[in-house]
């Protein structure tokens, strides 16, 4: 937790002034049963109204400033709250940011997502607490305590024996409130997992018809998040009652006994008056305990998660590498003898993989679904690093060298297209900032889809819903395409980019990519894509088989000629005896 309340330095000034006017507030609140004493014993014992004017006139004019205190405290105590609280989430979105990719798979994007949020929101109500309430507290329970005792020291030490009692009984409750509100803030991850991927994936829900099932998976996890909840503000409710019974229990042995010190002379009216009112306000105190446990454990629990985040060991990442400069990128990749596997598993998925793609090439890596096609293309873009071997960028050690130049001089379209809210300019300008609508334009006529574009609304500017929801599939593609294009890469790489793409338009974009300068990586399961391709890379579960030109593997690999054979039917037979 240290080093989430180090983002409190910046508003200690504010904090200072906020806990300040606290402390007046509370000086003039603890003062105030000894005016009330003094206007019992020497105005209305004595029927003196002199006496009660003068000092109700003080009473009165104490409880307004110590109402104005009390406001300038709320103040600034949410000045400094609002302030670490925008802080904090800017700093945690921060560090997400700069986790490398195996790192950032630790953790579900649902609880991150609530870190962010929820966690965050809970830190700062727990700071404005602290300022506020939770310093109020214990200053009150003590205050009270002491000026009971200067009132009356027999009076004030039966008040005093109770309060012992109720602070052990409070410490362990928080203690075991936190442990049960850090389960419950788990299942808040659960349910923001479960509607994350309900929302993603409605269109398949409602296709297959399996609303129902879903709302049964939604009402579980929501039902375990109830049952967790249920548990953790049962414990802590059961402050107040306990709080009441030992408080009132106290104040009917002042009464008593202070009853008995009046008739005896050794005490006055307005004494046991004002300590059976330091009693009311300690007992007052402390009730408020259940609400502010709630609020600590919740508080406490949260920033236990985010200090995870912060905490979180970053060694894998590109940014803690020495980088090793060189002028922009040629696209000179190399592989050699490279093998790699996912964090966390010992299987490799790619094993000896070598060729070598020169500057302009187009390069075709074919296979089966799960052959490791996407996981040798991450190893350029250095989402992950090899395990064995060695990736080589322009003849050099690309772990030697700054990720972040080499991901600037790629152009990538993933598997999965994702489109932002805003208009299909903003969608493409967003792998450029500062490209011109020239630029723009020329980047969406290499990826076929400008004609489509200028037939929309409102052209360039047509506002694309969530996930481009408006869109084809084949034109989600082709602006993706297009985003990478208005890169002017070094290094193109389309991860399966053409799927929903007719053969003609596909053959169009192919086509115009050639008189690119950039080295191409395509990923591909079709055969039609691969023919215009230098290089062609046949990979079968995680180990290249075989490399060539079209032509060439089609004579010497039998995979090769099979898939070929499935997708171009008698055609490829006579293709096939040609060889």
């Amino acid at each position: 937790m240290g080093i989430i309340f180090t983002f409190l330095k910046k508003y200690r000034v504010a904090a200072i002034v906020a806990l300040a006017m606290l402390l007046v507030e509370l000086s003039v609140e603890l003062v105030q049963p000894l005016m009330i004493s003094k206007i019992i014993d020497d105005g209305i014992m004595k029927q003196d109204l002199s006496v009660v004017w003068l000092w109700g006139g003080v009473l009165t004019g104490s409880a307004v400033f110590a109402f104005a205190c009390g406001i300038a405290s709320s103040f600034y105590a949410s000045h400094a709250s609002m302030g670490f609280g925008y802080d904090l989430r800017d700093k945690l979105y921060e560090k997400m940011q700069s986790f490398a990719y195996p790192v950032f798979n630790r953790f579900a994007t649902s609880s991150l997502i609530t870190r962010l949020t929820g966690d965050v929101s809970q830190v700062q109500d727990l700071v404005f607490m602290s300022l506020r309430f939770m310093t109020r507290v214990p200053l009150i329970v003590t205050g009270s305590m002491i000026m009971a005792l200067i009132v009356d020291l027999k009076l004030g030490l039966l008040m005093a024996i109770t309060v012992p009692f109720l602070l052990l009984f409070i410490a362990w409750v928080i203690k075991k409130s936190a442990a049960l509100f850090r389960t419950v803030q788990a299942r808040l991850d659960t349910v923001n997992g479960v509607i994350q991927e309900n929302l993603t994936g409605i269109r398949l829900i409602r296709v297959f018809v399996r609303m129902s099932h879903e709302v049964g998976r939604f009402a579980q996890a929501s039902a375990n998040l109830m049952r967790g909840t249920v548990s953790a503000l049962r414990l802590t409710e059961t402050t107040m009652p306990f709080i009441y019974l030992i408080g009132n229990a106290g104040i009917i042995a002042i009464l008593w006994f202070g009853r008995r010190d009046i008739a005896a002379g050794s005490a006055s009216v307005g004494e046991v008056v004002a300590v059976v009112n330091y009693s009311l306000r300690t007992i007052g105190a402390l009730s408020a305990i259940s609400w502010l446990v709630v609020s600590f454990s919740k508080g406490r629990a949260s920033a236990i998660r985010i200090n995870e985040v912060f905490a979180t060991d970053n060694n894998a990442d590109e940014h803690k590498r020495a980088p090793l400069n060189l002028p922009r990128i040629q696209g000179h990749v190399e592989f050699q003898q490279v093998g790699f596997h996912y964090p966390n598993n010992g299987i490799n998925v790619l094993e000896e993989i070598s060729f070598t793609a020169r500057p302009g090439e187009r390069i075709a890596i074919l296979g089966a679904t799960g052959s490791g096609k996407t996981s040798l293309v991450q190893l350029i873009t250095r989402l992950y690093e090899e395990n064995e071997g060695t990736v080589r960028i322009d003849g050099a050690d690309a772990r030697k060298l700054d990720a972040a130049a080499i991901r600037d001089a790629i152009g990538y379209v993933p598997q999965e297209v994702l489109l932002f809210t805003g208009s299909v300019r903003d969608n493409i300008a967003w792998g450029q900032e500062n490209a011109t609508m020239e630029e723009i334009q020329e980047a969406a006529k290499r990826a076929q889809i400008h004609d489509t574009i200028i037939h929309l609304p409102q052209g360039y500017d047509t506002m694309l819903g969530q996930r481009g929801v408006n869109l084809s599939g084949g034109q989600k593609q082709r602006i993706s395409i297009a985003r990478a294009l208005v890169r002017n890469p070094s290094i193109l790489i389309l991860d399966d980019s053409t799927s929903a793409l007719d053969v003609r338009t596909e053959a169009a974009l192919l086509n115009s990519l050639t008189d690119l300068s950039c080295t191409t990586f395509l990923v591909t399961q079709k055969i039609s894509s691969t023919m215009s391709a230098d290089l062609i890379l046949l990979l079968d579960e995680g180990r290249l088989i075989e490399k060539g030109s079209h032509e060439a593997l089609l004579s010497r690999s039998p995979l090769y000629r099979q898939i070929y054979q499935s997708q171009y039917g008698e055609e490829a037979q006579h293709v096939q005896r040609a060889y």
